[in-house]
C-alpha cells in the first residue's frame, strides 16, 4: 500500500524551461513499477509552459508536488533544493529531458534492500535523440565493489566518461554527507568519484535509463568550463576562476568528508596523483593559470555571454 507520508523513495526533478520534454519525464516516472515515491519537482523561474505543466500533473497525482523559484538560482541551487526536500530513504535526480524505463526504480530498490554496503544503484543508459529514438548503449562500468575505499577510488579513476551514474538511486543518508551537485564543472563525476570513498556501487545490467542527447543541454549550450560553471551558479559570472583546480581540490575536500584513517587517505592520494600526472592533464591545469592571468572583467563579461 501506498504511504504519502514516509515515501521509500524521493526523485527530485530541478527544471528550467522544459515544456518540451518534461511531460514525457514525468510520465515515465508515474509508470514505474515501484510506486512507493514522491516526485519533487522544483523549477528555476521557467518562462515557459513548464509550471503549466506541472501543475497539471500535481492535480492529478498526490505523489507530485511543485516548487517554483521567483528567480534563477542556478543549476546548482537547484540540485541542491530537491535533495534538501526529500523525503525518502533512497533518492533519483530526474532530468527534465530524461526518460526511465518502467523497472527502473524497482530494480535498484531491490539492490539497495538487499546489500546494505551499496549506497548507490543504477543501470545501463540508453542514449535517446530529441526524438527518443535509441542511437547508443552506454555501460558506465562503475560496478564497484570492494570493501575497500582506495581500490573503489583507483578503479573509479579509471572509467572516465560519462557519468550516468549520478542518475541512479542513492541511500539519502549517505548523499547528503557529500557535497551533492556543487559548484564545479561536470561536478556529477566529483559526485561519483565521493560516493565510491564512501562506500560500494552497483551497476545493474540491464538498460534501464534513457540519456537523451539534443541541442539544448547545458554541456552543449555552455561550451567552456567559464560559462558551464556560471550555468550552475549565476553568482561566478564575470568572476576569474579554475576550473580544473576546483575540480581536483574537490577530491580532496571529498576524502575528508568520508573520514579516511591515514592509510585510506595516503593511497588515494597516491592514485589521484597518478591520474593528474599525465601530460594532458598537467598541461590543462598549466594552461588553466595562464588564460586566468590574461583574464580581463570585460574579457570575462564577453566570455560568458
Amino acid at each position: 500500500m501506498m504511504n504519502n507520508t514516509h515515501p521509500r523513495v524521493s526523485i527530485g526533478m530541478p527544471v528550467y524551461n522544459g515544456a518540451e520534454y518534461i511531460r514525457e519525464a514525468i510520465d515515465s516516472i508515474l509508470a514505474q513499477t515501484f510506486t512507493n515515491f514522491e516526485l519533487i519537482i522544483s523549477d528555476n523561474a521557467s518562462t515557459d509552459d513548464t509550471e503549466e505543466i506541472c501543475r497539471s500533473y500535481v492535480a492529478k497525482d498526490p505523489r507530485i508536488s511543485y516548487y517554483r523559484n521567483e528567480q534563477n538560482m542556478g543549476a546548482t541551487w537547484n540540485m541542491s533544493r530537491v535533495v534538501e526536500l526529500a523525503r525518502g530513504e533512497y533518492f533519483k535526480w530526474a532530468h527534465h529531458d530524461d526518460t526511465c524505463a518502467p523497472t527502473f526504480l524497482e530494480r535498484c530498490v531491490e539492490v539497495l534492500d538487499r546489500e546494505p554496503s551499496v549506497i548507490l544503484c543504477y543501470p545501463r543508459t540508453h542514449i535517446i535523440d530529441e526524438h527518443s529514438r535509441i542511437f547508443e548503449n552506454y555501460a558506465d562500468e562503475l560496478n564497484l565493489r570492494s570493501p575497500k575505499s582506495y581500490e573503489r577510488f583507483r578503479e573509479f579513476l579509471k572509467r572516465p566518461g560519462l557519468s550516468n551514474a549520478a542518475h541512479g538511486l542513492f541511500r539519502l543518508s549517505e548523499l547528503r554527507q557529500t557535497a551533492l551537485i556543487a559548484d564545479v564543472a561536470y561536478s556529477d563525476r566529483n559526485l561519483l568519484g565521493e560516493t565510491a570513498l564512501r562506500g560500494e556501487i552497483y551497476e545493474w545490467p540491464e538498460y534501464l535509463f534513457l540519456k537523451r542527447s539534443h541541442p539544448n543541454t547545458s554541456t552543449r549550450l555552455y561550451t567552456d568550463d567559464y560559462k558551464l560553471m556560471a550555468f550552475h551558479n549565476p553568482q561566478k559570472r564575470n568572476k576569474i576562476i579554475f576550473p580544473k583546480w576546483t575540480r581536483f581540490i574537490a577530491y580532496f575536500q571529498a576524502m575528508n568528508r568520508a573520514h579516511l584513517n591515514f592509510y585510506e587517505r595516503l593511497r588515494c592520494t597516491i592514485y589521484l596523483a597518478q591520474y593528474l600526472v599525465v601530460p594532458k592533464r598537467v598541461f590543462g591545469l598549466l594552461d588553466e593559470l595562464l588564460v586566468a592571468a590574461k583574464l580581463t572583467p570585460s574579457a570575462l563579461s564577453r566570455n560568458n555571454k
